[in-house]
């Protein structure tokens, strides 16, 4: 995995840009209707010409939205569904800056990048790669040192494989801004701290006599106390991921799906909601590691940037880390897109045990 570099804006003063004309708009006449000849957005820095022949960044960037000019004449990235009666919409096809849209796909590549794409998407994914755990746990201490804001976005397979301690811990140790998980990971966790085992399961993966109700007797027990929060604070939950991030209040969107028991009372049935949840932390995110979870990971990698702005405007990359014990979905979240997405196969155990024990060191070093 390579290290950061800076990333290069684009020379405004290049004659093609200096005369281009300025972004054109189109009014939506309906809510959630879009005007023909829309701009879709990518994940990528994108530029919007004004009527002042300023180029700007819009707000809130991902891919498959609009841009939208609101009354003080700020650009915003709307998915479709969000843009009402009377939005300014951005109409045109072309990203060369031609019509007053510059998608600028090499401002992170290196010297001898030759298409663009950022310096850490060229290689394939694949299981005989060197997994840098010191790399991603560097990563992880300085989002922490200064203030970033690092997604989790984890799979049922996490609490299924003994990894659960070790993402308590990076939760208890401040490593996770936010929790981005579907009913399963939350029913299992708790299913863990109240009965015991995981899907009926001891932590020796030995099933448990009645075992295959034991997750339902979870779900009822939590919808009895009325949410997640208050079977933690009414003492039925006494460990785990969900009690963790209850107790040192770490945000997290559970996401429901027509597969879901119960579901838990703390889970968002209706994806559009999800989806706007969601979205309040993708807008934020500085970093995101995703583990063992196909729909999860796709979904957030849509909502994601490739790239962030600190406090000073300057732009970063967004380290995207998928592990997945498959190249299929690592392969998968890069075809769907979210081209800066990093590769890790390899089980989620080993991964989150490794990478604990990484950022051990990494904040040792530190104070040695």
């Amino acid at each position: 995995m390579s290290e950061p570099i800076r990333y290069r804006a684009p020379d405004f003063t290049a004659p093609h840009l200096v005369n281009a004309p300025a972004a054109r708009t189109v009014v939506a006449e309906r809510d959630g209707v879009l005007p023909d000849g829309f701009f879709a957005t990518t994940n990528l820095p994108t530029y919007v010409k004004g009527a002042d022949g300023r180029w700007t960044l819009p707000n809130e960037p991902r891919m498959d939205g609009v841009l939208v000019r609101d009354a003080q004449g700020a650009w915003w990235v709307r998915e479709g569904r969000r843009v009402k009666q009377g939005d300014a919409v951005v109409v045109g096809t072309a990203e060369d800056g031609s019509e007053g849209m510059l998608v600028h796909s090499s401002g992170f590549a290196g010297e001898a990048a030759a298409h663009g794409d950022f310096h850490f998407m060229s290689s394939q994914v694949s299981r005989e790669k060197p997994i840098d755990y010191r790399a991603i746990a560097r990563m992880l201490v300085e989002e922490k040192r200064r203030g970033g804001y690092t997604l989790w976005v984890t799979g049922p397979a996490l609490v299924h494989s003994r990894a659960r301690d070790n993402l308590v811990w990076f939760i208890r140790n401040g490593y996770v801004q936010a929790l981005l998980a579907g009913n399963a990971v939350a029913v299992h966790d708790i299913e863990a701290a109240i009965v015991g085992t995981t899907l009926g399961m001891t932590s020796e993966g030995e099933p448990t006599a009645g075992g295959h109700a034991a997750h339902m007797r979870a779900i009822n027990a939590v919808r009895r106390a009325g949410s997640i929060a208050k079977a933690v604070k009414a003492g039925l939950i006494t460990g785990g991921i969900m009690h963790a991030c209850t107790v040192e209040e770490v945000p997290y969107v559970l996401g429901g799906s027509i597969r879901d028991d119960g579901p838990l009372p703390d889970v968002y049935t209706d994806n559009v909601a999800a989806q706007e949840a969601t979205r309040k932390h993708t807008i934020k995110a500085t970093m995101a590691v995703m583990i063992a979870t196909a729909l999860h990971s796709i979904a957030v990698g849509n909502m994601l940037p490739a790239y962030y702005a600190d406090a000073t405007g300057e732009l970063h990359e967004l380290p995207t880390i998928c592990v997945d014990a498959s190249e299929f979905l690592v392969s998968k979240l890069k075809d769907r897109g979210t081209h800066q997405a990093v590769g890790v196969v390899t089980n989620a155990q080993d991964f989150m045990s490794i990478l604990r024990a990484a950022v051990e060191r990494e904040v040792a070093g530190d104070v040695g």
